[in-house]
């Protein structure tokens, strides 16, 4: 009963930690450029598990084969995903960021269908997809829109999301058969996505930087809390609960980042929004349904 308590309570701060990161990003927007900001992120990121990869005396591969991958998976589970919603809060609420963040899950099934890592399609799983899409067309509602800017917010929002599902896949593929501690994979991860974004930095994230009180908050709980020690508490909880007991925060995220958005920033709550996140959770819980004898390639919906 204790641990089952645990559990609870470490799922609930993980939803907060991970949910509130789009109202931390559209913080931090006001004084730095997407590019600026996920780099800096990644870099505070990298530095927390520096210390807790020393800390536990652990190390990284230095085979070309390995750096090759987890380069691969930092651009497109770090630099990509966390670029875009970067960019898309600058057109977008940040509650609906972190809505748009839900579908993650749908992706994730419908790019190992195509990769051919997940064989197990039942038709309930077909139905979920098909539902959870359909939630999304509600969230967006592009018959309302003109294809400006909010509109273009959204797509981005929504691309990071497919980014994170391929990145899942290409994990379980190619870095999880290797058995490596989960910290040394986020590490190495951290390292290779600050290093892509050096030279992105130098080209495209130049303009003046105005920070202030709120933007070094924002920044300090993005990067160390948001993006390093979340990482911590998510292996915790799959380490002891179980990945089962850890993909719960993919139903919790979208409700922290949409409380979060309308208290601290008095964003919007549509209809719309309500309902098609609850109609994209009700397709993430058909689309994740297996056979107790295989497992999905995802273990929780990050940010």
């Amino acid at each position: 009963m204790t641990t089952s308590r645990r559990g609870v309570v470490l799922v609930a701060v993980l939803a907060l930690i991970w949910g509130s990161n789009f109202l931390w990003i559209k913080v931090a927007l006001d004084g730095l450029s997407p590019v600026q900001l996920t780099l800096a992120r990644m870099a505070a990121g990298a530095l927390v598990l520096a210390v807790i990869v020393r800390a536990r005396a652990e190390s990284a591969p230095t085979d070309r084969r390995f750096i090759g991958h987890i380069t691969v998976a930092a651009l497109v589970g770090n630099v990509v995903p966390y670029l875009l919603f970067a960019i898309g809060e600058q057109t977008v609420d940040s509650a609906l960021a972190g809505v748009l963040n839900a579908t993650t899950p749908l992706w994730t099934v419908l790019v190992a269908v195509l990769a051919g890592q997940e064989r197990n399609l039942t038709s309930t799983r077909v139905v979920g997809l098909a539902v959870g899409f359909v939630g999304a067309l509600v969230i967006f509602q592009p018959w309302t829109l003109d294809g400006g800017d909010n509109l273009g917010g959204q797509l981005a929002c929504l691309a990071a999301a497919a980014s994170y599902g391929v990145s899942y896949v290409y994990i379980a593929r190619f870095l999880t058969p290797r058995r490596l501690s989960p910290f040394v994979l986020a590490y190495g991860q951290m390292i290779a996505a600050t290093v892509l974004l050096v030279p992105a930095a130098l080209v495209a994230g130049r303009q003046s930087i105005e920070v202030d009180a709120s933007v070094l908050a924002a920044l300090a709980m993005l990067g160390f809390v948001g993006t390093g020690l979340a990482y911590v508490i998510n292996y915790i909880i799959i380490a002891r609960d179980g990945a089962t007991v850890a993909s719960t925060v993919t139903y919790l995220l979208p409700v922290v980042a949409v409380v979060l958005g309308a208290v601290v920033l008095d964003e919007a709550i549509t209809v719309a929004m309500l309902v098609g996140t609850t109609i994209v959770l009700v397709g993430v819980a058909l689309a994740r349904r297996t056979s107790p004898a295989r497992t999905q390639p995802e273990k929780a919906s990050r940010r």
